[in-house]
């Protein structure tokens, strides 16, 4: 595991973004937490508050030799609206953010240029407001919350908001993926 690099994103509700990142190749794990706040072990329901400044955010353990950081994000781009500013869709709040949460001045850079070009590009019809900040302490989420959609994909969240990023996953990245479209 010595050339296994970790990424930290936060792009809305982490059920989603760990259900998408658990699909790309080079992927050896997702894991569902809460990043960038200010108190220490938050809990699930203090998140939900939107007090305690944490965002909901998966921290991606992977193999740079199978898929590189710059890869990351492009999937992680494409699959939330970095152009709203607390908020993904109906969940809305601090805790529902767009971030990169970056271990090393390597993550930041590529990180920095990867929005400008997003921005200069006009790629979208608003600019990207993803933060980019340095990770701080990453606390795991409760148990119930990781591996959400593998155990939960029948649920109506699962089926009306996670499904659809999974189809443009297969969509828009079928190279990148472990196996056949979902």
């Amino acid at each position: 595991m010595d050339s296994i690099k970790i990424a930290t994103f936060a792009g809305g509700c982490f059920w989603c973004t760990e259900a998408v990142f658990n699909e790309i190749k080079g992927v050896q794990k997702v894991v569902s937490g809460y990043t960038g706040g200010h108190i220490k072990n938050p809990a699930y329901r203090e998140i939900c508050t939107g007090r305690t400044g944490h965002a909901e955010g998966v921290q991606i353990f992977y193999d740079p030799n199978i898929v590189n950081y710059t890869d990351l994000l492009h999937i992680f781009f494409a699959t939330h609206d970095p152009t709203t500013l607390n908020r993904q869709g109906n969940d809305v709040g601090s805790q529902y953010r767009s971030a990169i949460y970056y271990s090393d001045e390597i993550q930041k850079s590529i990180a920095e240029k990867f929005v400008n070009t997003l921005n200069e590009s006009n790629i979208y019809d608003k600019p990207v407001v993803t933060e980019i900040t340095q990770l701080g302490v990453f606390y795991d989420a409760e148990e119930y919350h990781q591996n959400y959609y593998k155990s939960h994909s029948q649920q109506p969240y699962c089926q009306v908001i996670i499904n659809p990023k999974l189809r443009k996953l297969a969509t828009e990245f079928s190279d990148k993926l472990k196996k056949e479209a979902v």
